[in-house]
């Protein structure tokens, strides 16, 4: 049995599912899965949102939805009110997962759903892990870890479904850009979601903009750094992230790269413009 025919014998296991549509390709392809296995009435797509969502995520999420017929919701999940979320302790992502599981299974209950499952992958980084707690002890399904599917085997599922998010970058929540011991606030996910979609207006793909103070962090796909010595680049990336709010713009040198929400080597290219400096 293949891994993907895995999967979907986990997910027919279940009369019904509810799928935590994230708008990744990951929780895309088991939504893909999940509908091929109990068809789309026995499926219901649910996306958290709240400040830690890119709108441009939920977008991706809607229109995953679209794609594959599947009924969909978005809810509204208040992990900033969870002082273990705000204060950013390392295990943030814990207290995260549990209000979004604790919303679903609400969401379950009232719709009569009987499992609950997400898109969790082996690859998945050690900053996952406290969120991959939460979802144990909320007893969640996690069918593509169950089935050992890699990211690459997710894509490729991915495109043959025709998903239009097949070529999207890995993501993460916006709250994965804002180093631990740093609190989360509203005003902090704002700045990170309007700093990377300026940066993404300009044609980057794979990157972060990691919240440092006054200082944002860039990392970008080392593929791209080429781009950078154009001045006129340069000075659409310094306008675009300092409008979001913040005062100086560096590039990080070693590039994108998952679980570095701490402090790296930093190359600034400009400074704010400061007349009492």
């Amino acid at each position: 049995m293949s891994k993907r025919d895995e999967a979907i014998r986990i997910l027919r296991e279940r009369r019904s599912v509810l799928v935590a549509l994230s708008g990744g390709v990951d929780s895309g392809v088991l939504l893909a899965l999940a509908i091929e296995a109990l068809g789309p009435d026995r499926v219901l797509a649910v996306t958290g949102s709240s400040s830690s969502l890119a709108a441009s995520d939920l977008d991706d999420a809607r229109a995953v939805a679209r794609a594959l017929g599947a009924r969909h919701e978005v809810v509204e999940t208040q992990e900033l009110l969870r002082s273990g979320y705000k204060a950013n302790a390392g295990d943030r992502c814990y207290h995260c997962r549990t209000e979004l599981f604790e919303v679903l299974r609400e969401v379950a209950r009232r719709r009569g759903i009987d499992a609950i499952a997400y898109g969790a992958i082996p690859a998945d980084s050690p900053d996952d892990r406290p969120g991959m707690r939460a979802a144990d002890e909320a007893g969640i399904l996690a069918p593509l870890t169950s089935a050992g599917l890699t990211k690459e085997e997710i894509r490729a599922i991915a495109a043959s479904a025709g998903l239009p998010v097949r070529d999207k970058p890995a993501s993460a929540c916006l709250a994965s850009r804002i180093p631990a011991g740093t609190e989360v606030t509203p005003e902090r996910l704002r700045q990170v979601e309007r700093a990377e979609a300026s940066l993404r207006s300009l044609g980057f793909g794979q990157l972060r903009v990691r919240h440092h103070g006054d200082i944002a962090r860039v990392e970008l796909d080392p593929d791209e750094h080429d781009r950078l010595g154009d001045p006129a680049v340069r000075s659409a990336i310094v306008d675009g992230v300092r409008a979001a709010g913040f005062r100086y713009v560096t590039i990080d040198l070693e590039g994108y790269r998952t679980g570095t929400s701490s402090a790296a080597a930093l190359y600034r290219i400009q400074p704010a413009r400061d007349s009492g400096q």
